[in-house]
């Protein structure tokens, strides 16, 4: 009975975003084991199936530092940190609290404070409804890499 009342998640255009075409590259270093604060991180091998509920905060005041992949950070562009998910990926973060989304390159590394999964650009996060952290689901679709 109560399907019914279901609604899809709304998904935020993004006229700026130009998803990338480039596959992630296993050998760069920005794919190879690394170690923060004494934990050392896998990056995966592929992002196939890769899908998490989690914590993401955002960031915006490192604008100008290098990113993992060798870019300046802008915290007017559409992207994103990730632990694990190898570099470049493409995924859709939706905040579960009001079911909006966007669709984000995973171009760094972080975040490295403890329970959080993913790292938002400040645009991303706005886009999305986050002002400090929430409740996310973060997920891959080779869909996302092939459309806009």
């Amino acid at each position: 009975m109560l399907a019914g009342c279901a609604t899809d998640p709304v998904v935020t255009p993004l006229t700026s975003y130009k998803p990338t075409t480039a596959k992630p590259n296993s050998t760069a270093a920005y794919n190879r084991p690394y170690t923060v604060k004494g934990k050392t991180y896998y990056p995966l091998a592929a992002a196939d199936g890769y899908r998490e509920i989690g914590l993401a905060s955002w960031y915006g005041s490192e604008s100008g530092n290098q990113t993992a992949m060798g870019g300046r950070f802008n915290p007017d562009s559409i992207s994103a940190a990730h632990k694990t998910l190898p570099l470049p990926t493409t995924v859709r973060v939706t905040n579960l609290a009001n079911g909006r989304s966007v669709k984000v390159l995973v171009n760094d590394r972080g975040p490295f404070k403890k329970g959080r999964i993913i790292d938002l650009s400040h645009a991303a996060a706005r886009k999305i409804g986050i002002k400090g952290t929430a409740k996310v689901l973060v997920e891959y679709s080779e869909d996302l890499a092939q459309s806009d």
